[in-house]
This record gives structure tokens, sequence and C-alpha cells, in this order.
């Protein structure tokens, strides 16, 4: 049995090392790319949960809201109450933060503004409801 903690301890310090040396190696080779992978990804976790899926995790609604995407459903679609302005600056101040990191240089300072501007877009008052091209709309 001491054989195997010992074993354990040896992968887990294994282990630490290893995401260290890869953590240093992207902070310091890799920096303007981790900015935008890291916009990314945060860009597309967010537009998938508030803006593309439909519906609630709860089986309690009886399928009222199966219609409405989750952003739709914060406040029961009352527009820029304070939770709201708090979910659009968000991604504003990550982009910023990006931008400063990748020192504004034009390919990843495009992407995130893409990223950012489709993030947007989505959040404000007039895109309510609104499906563009039909895309994730009624059946």
């Amino acid at each position: 049995m001491d054989d195997i903690s010992r074993c354990m301890e040896y992968l887990h310090l294994h282990s630490l090392f290893f995401m260290a040396s890869c953590s240093l190696f992207l902070w310091l080779f890799l920096l303007e790319w981790l900015g935008l992978l890291f916009i990314f990804l945060i860009s597309f976790v967010t537009y998938h949960f508030f803006h593309w899926k439909k519906g609630t995790p709860f089986a309690d609604d009886q399928g009222m809201y199966n219609g409405l995407t989750w952003w739709e459903q914060i406040e029961n679609g009352q527009q820029l109450t304070r939770n709201r302005k708090f979910l659009t600056v968000v991604p504003v101040v990550l982009y910023l933060i990006a931008s400063h990191t990748t020192n504004y240089r034009n390919p990843m300072l495009y992407l995130n503004t893409l990223a950012v501007f489709v993030l947007v877009v989505a959040k404000f008052p007039h895109m309510h409801r609104v499906r563009i091209f039909g895309i994730n709309g009624e059946n």
C-alpha cells in the first residue's frame, strides 16, 4: 500500500510540474494567441448558452419557455436591467483586456473584435426574439 501511495504522489507531482511548465510556456511565448483563444472560448460558451440554447434545464416550467433563449428569459424579457447591463459589459471588459495583452496587433485584434461584436449585438434590446435569417427559429 505504501508503494501505491508513493507512486500516486509521484504522478501528482509530475502532473503538477507538467501543467506548470506548459502554463509558463504559454505565458511567455503564446500570450497573444492565448488571449485570442480565451476571448473565443468565452464568446463561444456565452453565445451558445445565452443566445442559442432554448428552453430551461428544469422540467417544472411545463414548456412555456421552450421557444425562448436563456437571454430572452432573464427577468421575463425586461430590457436594460442591471443584470443585463452587467452581462453585456463583461465581454467588453474581457475584450479590452485581451486586446491589451495582444498589444493591439492586427490579426488578433480583428478576430477579438468580431467575437465581441457578435456577442454585444445579440444582447441589444432590439434583438429580443429576433432570429436572423430564421436561424434557430421555431419549426
